[in-house]
């Protein structure tokens, strides 16, 4: 019982299924995605089969409606499912059987799917709607402002525990997911849904600022570097390895710092620092004189 939506972007291919729901874990049951393939959304009474199965069908060169239709046909329980499913071509399908707790209901986009069940009022579906045919950003911040507007709207009857988040890229392995955040049982679960969304940012920004560092563009992995520690300043760890790489990178003073702020925070990394080599981090020995730590 529960409120989703799945979309697809058709700047960049990618497909996502956000959700949130009065129940713990909501997470590992309703979203599935798959590069290339499509993205579904199994709720209300869920049965989890329709997210493989469907995923498979969209595989094998079958479109979302038929996908669906197929699944639904020879399910015993369809007057209590409600199932989204979006594919690689942006094409939509949605179930939302007859018998699921109201207010349920779902509307359709171009590229889009947003449903909802066990509603505190009506208008939810068309509220996320909406909100995400309007939004600007990326496609994760777009999922998140429909569940935003879905809550707005009136959200679950219950109120609200558990989220998730999938995405994945087109061009992605097949089991890969460039996105896949949980928030398991949350007074706020979409207030931490956004929280971890941010750390996720910083974390990517952190990845592929090593990435430019390996291919030699020096300033901009720096610039990255920079930016992650600002996306998430409470985090000692990205601050701590962001330190290092700076060193390395001929900003001492801001490496130095970074870290020394870092290690004040989690006494833990003091002692990561004297365990680390040149060969996973070039400037540790040079940090560890320069901080009076350990043996360079």
């Amino acid at each position: 019982m529960t409120y989703s939506i799945v979309a697809r972007d058709p700047a960049t291919g990618e497909l996502g299924v956000a959700v949130q729901s009065h129940w713990f874990s909501t997470g590992s049951v309703v979203p599935w995605a798959e590069p290339a393939v499509g993205a579904v959304a199994t709720q209300s009474v869920a049965e989890p089969s329709y997210g493989p199965n469907a995923l498979d069908l969209l595989r094998g060169g079958v479109g979302a409606r038929d996908a669906l239709a197929r699944l639904v046909r020879t399910d015993k329980g369809q007057a209590v499912r409600q199932v989204a499913v979006v594919d690689s071509h942006g094409h939509v399908a949605v179930h939302t059987g007859r018998r699921c707790v109201q207010f349920a209901g779902h509307e359709e986009g171009r590229g889009f799917v947003c449903a909802a069940n066990m509603m505190l009022r009506e208008g939810v579906p068309e509220a996320m709607a909406r909100t995400f045919a309007t939004s600007n950003g990326d496609l994760p911040d777009r999922l998140l402002a429909a569940l935003d507007a879905a809550e707005q709207a009136g959200g679950d009857v219950r109120g609200c525990q558990s989220a998730a988040m999938i995405v994945v890229r087109a061009r992605d392995e097949l089991w890969h997911r460039s996105l896949d955040l949980r928030v398991e049982d949350s007074a706020f679960p979409l207030v931490e849904l956004r929280r971890l969304l941010r750390l996720r940012n910083a974390y990517e920004l952190s990845d592929r600022a090593g990435e430019l560092l390996a291919e030699g563009r020096r300033d901009e992995a720096a610039l990255l570097y920079h930016r992650s520690m600002e996306v998430a300043p409470e985090n000692e760890e990205l601050r701590f390895w962001a330190g290092l790489a700076l060193v390395h990178l001929n900003e001492r003073l801001a490496g130095l710092e970074a870290v020394k702020s870092a290690i004040e925070a989690n006494d833990g990394l003091a002692e990561l620092l004297n365990r680390l080599s040149p060969e996973v981090a070039p400037s540790a020995p040079a940090v560890r004189e320069a901080l009076g730590r350990g043996n360079a």
